[in-house]
């Protein structure tokens, strides 16, 4: 057990973390009650920005070394791209 430190985040950015989160999923939410087209763009966007908040903050990605962070991030943005693809025929049904 080597050079491992625990990383102590303040209740308070963990509080506001939490309320961003909750008021992106209320967006999500409003977004999918108005049409199905604002629904998808809302998940294509707002989704992937959860997500990394949740990796950033929550999961300690913030305390890793550049390299990984950029490889995660690489990930998330290679799977938005892909999603993208794969709703970009709905306009077309």
């Amino acid at each position: 057990m080597g050079n491992e430190q625990a990383h102590v985040i303040p209740y308070r950015t963990l509080a506001l973390v939490w309320m961003a989160l909750l008021l992106l999923t209320l967006a999500l939410w409003g977004l999918s009650r108005l049409s199905q087209r604002l629904a998808v763009l809302g998940l294509l966007t707002i989704s992937p920005f959860k997500a990394g908040l949740v990796l950033y903050v929550f999961m300690h990605l913030r305390y890793e070394r550049v390299l990984l962070r950029t490889m995660v991030f690489a990930a998330l943005a290679i799977l938005v791209i892909f999603l993208a693809l794969l709703f970009s025929d709905i306009p077309f049904r």
